[in-house]
């Protein structure tokens, strides 16, 4: 059962990761998520169904458009493949339990956060607040469900905690931290909180390590200055999500819960 329920919530990830493409694209745009159908960004198409299945058709079609033969972004596959990776990974971190469905959801949330911030260098606030709401409420059910009141008490803590440091960072300097940044604070403190205060530390260090060593490597390659403003968005998701399934592997050698 186990097996079934990381290959199930993986086949979900892949046809969920062709709508979060839809979501990444069209929210910044100001589109509907829901109609038209999708379409070529180049020419207008309509696209078909049977150029339409995650993965398969842009191998298939070689990356390119089938009318007008324009390239299809690499986003698409790299999406579905990612969003796959996360929901079978977050089945096999959590198993049959009442958290799993918050973590799924803030995986989803996360990929579309972090793909409009590197292309765009904004976190759209209408997916920022249906994240973190979507989120509290199933964290909540998990709480209830399992009698864990605890665990809610410290993810609330954490995710005020979150919010006043990026605050206060972003009061102090706001080309160090975006207010998006600051919005996006309270549901990654609070996922991570529910979780354990070690998994709140293991996830904002990793963040700034990674953003850290990419900010110093496009400085180092001549990409970038010390003044040039680098999205942190996709930083804070990829730090959450691996202290989120690996984190008890991380902080294990430090006593750390």
């Amino acid at each position: 059962m186990f097996a079934a329920l990381v290959a199930g919530l993986g086949l979900l990830g892949l046809v969920f990761g062709s709508f979060l493409n839809v979501v990444i694209y069209r929210v910044p745009r100001g589109e509907s998520i829901v109609v038209p159908r999708s379409r070529c960004p180049a020419c207008g198409a309509t696209l078909a169904s049977f150029d339409n299945i995650p993965v398969v058709s842009y191998l298939v079609l070689q990356g390119r458009c089938r009318s007008c033969r324009a390239p299809i972004s690499a986003q698409y596959p790299i999406v579905e493949i990612l969003t796959v990776s996360l929901f079978a990974g977050t089945a096999a971190r959590f198993g049959f339990a009442w958290p799993l469905p918050a973590y799924v959801v803030l995986a989803a949330g996360l990929i579309v956060l972090a793909a409009i911030d590197l292309e765009r260098q904004v976190l759209p606030k209408r997916i920022v607040y249906v994240v973190t709401v979507a989120v509290g409420v199933l964290i909540l059910v998990a709480s209830a469900e399992t009698g864990d009141w605890h665990r809610l008490v410290v993810a609330a803590c954490s995710a005020a905690g979150w919010f006043v440091v990026f605050f206060g960072i972003n009061a102090t300097n706001p080309r160090l931290l975006g207010f998006g940044d600051v919005r996006l604070a309270p549901v990654l403190g609070l996922a991570l909180g529910w979780m354990g205060v070690g998994y709140v530390l293991a996830g904002f260090f990793l963040a700034c390590l990674f953003g850290a060593a990419v900010g110093i490597g496009l400085i180092a390659a001549g990409r970038a200055r010390l003044a040039t403003r680098v999205s942190f968005g996709p930083f804070l998701a990829l730090g959450t999500e691996i202290a989120v399934l690996a984190g008890s592997g991380l902080l294990r050698p430090f006593h750390v819960h």
